[in-house]
């Protein structure tokens, strides 16, 4: 069969690894779509992998400018303006539940100053009928009967009170709770001692509140 032209045009060139045609003759697809779309590729993620430096970059400028300021404000002492506030006012607490605590206690004592007060008046106020029961009693007059039994409740409502009466004979004359009427001698006692009660007195816990009249028996 009769050939025209040159044959070596007809013949298929080789491709070489160095080809840049756009088309590959072999498979017809165009040459370097992969490669265009990988490219963008390739720089994004060389892109990202240089964006992860820079973020490493500003989170250890943050880190070493606050630890600057760590380092700053330990040199001045670690002053903490939050802090003294709270300090402050952790004090302030303090001294607060310290003045709360002494006004407590001054109001409960003042409160137990006025109730014994209140009981004391009440008391003297009464005095007067103690001394008719205990004249009555010694005339026979409170032995047995309804009056009897109210003089006695009277009295036992008074002791739930802490009063005592002072009305012991033979015991060492004391002016704290004794007030001598008369002083007779005797050869009995080797010291001032009471040898009679006139009228009785009353004590409230330890404070008296009406000394005892007396005669003192005093040695000869």
């Amino acid at each position: 069969m009769p050939h025209h032209g040159n044959e070596e045009e007809h013949q298929s060139e080789p491709v070489s690894s160095s080809d840049d045609r756009k088309i590959d003759p072999e498979t017809g697809e165009v040459r370097g779509q992969q490669n265009d779309a990988g490219a963008p590729a390739a720089e994004e993620s060389a892109a990202g992998g240089q964006a992860a430096p820079a973020g490493g970059a500003s989170e250890g400028d943050a880190l070493a400018q606050a630890e600057a300021i760590l380092n700053e404000a330990g040199a001045d002492g670690g002053t903490d303006p939050a802090v003294d506030v709270v300090a402050e006012l952790r004090n302030d607490l303090l001294r607060l539940q310290a003045e709360y605590v002494n006004y407590r206690r001054r109001v409960e004592r003042d409160r137990d100053v006025a109730r014994d007060q209140a009981v004391i008046g009440v008391i003297n106020s009464l005095m007067p009928v103690l001394d008719d029961i205990d004249a009555a009693r010694q005339h026979g007059d409170l032995a047995e009967g309804p009056f009897a039994a109210i003089a006695g409740k009277l009295e036992n409502v008074l002791k739930a009170y802490e009063l005592t009466r002072i009305d012991e004979v033979g015991v060492a004359f004391d002016p704290n709770v004794h007030e001598a009427l008369m002083q007779q001698p005797s050869a009995d006692v080797q010291a001032d001692s009471v040898s009679q009660i006139l009228r009785a007195g009353y004590r409230k816990g330890e404070r008296v509140l009406r000394a005892a009249q007396v005669i003192v028996a005093v040695p000869e």
